[in-house]
């Protein structure tokens, strides 16, 4: 078999290993030179995985065409934002009839489509029932380091998601699989969002308990706000629902955590994100959750402030006042 990951981040480098387990090749697109010459000379992504051996059995390149050639199973690993765009010259080369996986955990700016939506907006009808979504908690350092790691792989067609399962099954990666594909992804951005709030919390000091009230409204806000999409509410207590939430919210490893946790030092947003290598998906979709926000009338409280902050430049020691003194309401209702 022969497999072909898009995006030689840390993410589609760890997933193009896990993949080289079952697969006799796997060919692994990267836009950096630096980055593809590391891969195929050190099997070492050297930029985003240092330190962290790469399967002999990926082969990096900078060619579209020469990744997807023969490819029976693709993923795409780009972030969210830049979807659209590598897909669009992506689509000339892709093959049919092949699972095509996004891992990317976003909502699209302007749009407001997830990233299935996305790619049945880029694509001919005849490329859909094949779109499957991986998602669920798993940092790229621990999965590439072999650490045990369980996630769910969705798509509205069953036979497509158990494809992917097979494919990815190793003795460290687990998958469980689900047609609803609205859930899984809902899950799988907002709780990016909660965990800037998460780390913006922690930031301020302020304690455990924060970030446990934090981490449970930011769920009852992403629920609510997933099955006004038509998601099944379980999949939100699932892995792609709380288990990436809990992630998120409390790893070291965390993108959105660290970038929340610099705000709440009272940093400026563009100077952490310079800072950074990759990217912090939650950032972008503060501003799709208050699109939709105001759109589907759901309150997300919590995505609402980490939006103000982001974009508007609220101050995050007003921003927790002003959740704690919102009017108080029963638990289990909206809001």
């Amino acid at each position: 078999m022969r497999g072909c990951v898009i995006g030689s981040g840390s993410f589609g480098t760890a997933l193009a290993n896990v993949l080289a387990v079952n697969c006799e090749e796997v060919r692994l697109w990267g836009r950096e030179p630096s980055v593809v010459e590391a891969i195929n000379t050190k099997h070492e992504n050297t930029t985003y995985l240092k330190g962290i051996p790469i399967s002999e059995r990926v082969r990096a390149t900078n060619s579209l065409e020469e990744a997807l050639s023969g490819a029976e199973l693709v993923v795409l690993a780009t972030p969210s934002h830049a979807t659209r765009e590598v897909v669009a010259k992506a689509k000339a080369y892709l093959p049919r009839h092949v699972p095509l996986v996004t891992v990317a955990k976003g909502i699209e700016n302007e749009t407001l489509l997830t990233m299935t939506e996305l790619l049945e907006d880029c694509l001919p009808e005849e490329f859909h029932p094949y779109i499957a979504v991986l998602s669920g908690p798993s940092f790229a350092k621990e999965l590439a380091r072999r650490m045990p790691t369980v996630v769910t792989i969705a798509s509205h067609w069953d036979k497509v998601a158990v494809r992917c399962q097979k494919a990815l099954q190793t003795e460290t990666f687990r998958s469980y699989t689900s047609t609803d594909v609205v859930g899984v992804q809902y899950g799988g951005a907002l709780k990016n969002v909660i965990a800037i709030a998460a780390g913006m919390a922690d930031g301020l000091g302020m304690g455990h308990n924060a970030r446990a009230a934090i981490i449970t409204r930011g769920l009852a806000e992403i629920t609510r706000l997933a099955v006004r999409k038509g998601a099944n509410p379980l999949t939100l207590s699932g892995l792609s629902g709380m288990g990436d939430l809990v992630l998120t919210c409390t790893g070291e490893l965390s993108r959105n955590r660290h970038v929340g946790m610099e705000l709440g030092k009272g940093r400026k947003l563009p100077d952490i994100l310079a800072e950074m290598k990759e990217v912090a998906e939650g950032v972008k979709t503060a501003k799709s959750a208050r699109d939709l926000e105001l759109k589907t009338g759901v309150e997300l409280p919590i995505c609402h402030q980490v939006y103000l902050i982001a974009y508007e430049g609220k101050n995050a020691k007003s921003a927790v006042v002003d959740l704690m003194t919102r009017q108080p309401k029963s638990e289990l209702a909206g809001g």
